[in-house]
């Protein structure tokens, strides 16, 4: 049994994470989505987000957890709070702005004591 915590401010991650994810979830693994709102991006991303996962990941039957705040903050909290053996990000915020790996995946895969899987953003 693995526990995946899938962290996500948009619908692009979201579905790039659960694409990832489908083909490996056994049935007695557990996955929780959790969204952050940011300050400075529309409200209705980080529900969006949860939306595409109930959708997506619907065998799976997700637990999702939507925030404010810091991504990065509320991200290593909601990993400290439930402990996943693996956390799936996006390369980005999977917005048209954004290229590369973002700040967001490179401080988890900094400060994690755990795998992080990145995921691509498919056309970003």
């Amino acid at each position: 049994m693995t526990h995946y915590l899938v962290a996500t401010s948009s619908v692009h991650v979201t579905a790039a994470a659960a694409d990832y994810l489908q083909g490996r979830l056994d049935p007695d693994d557990g996955v929780a989505v959790v969204g952050v709102r940011e300050a400075d991006v529309p409200n209705r991303d980080a529900d969006d987000a949860a939306n595409v996962a109930r959708s997506r990941l619907a065998a799976a039957a997700p637990e999702i957890d939507v925030r404010d705040g810091d991504p990065t903050e509320e991200l290593l909290a909601a990993v400290e709070e439930r402990d996943p053996d693996a956390v799936v990000i996006g390369a980005n915020r999977g917005t048209e702005e954004s290229e590369g790996v973002g700040s967001t995946a490179r401080a988890l895969l900094s400060d994690l004591d755990r795998p992080v899987i990145v995921v691509p953003v498919p056309g970003r």
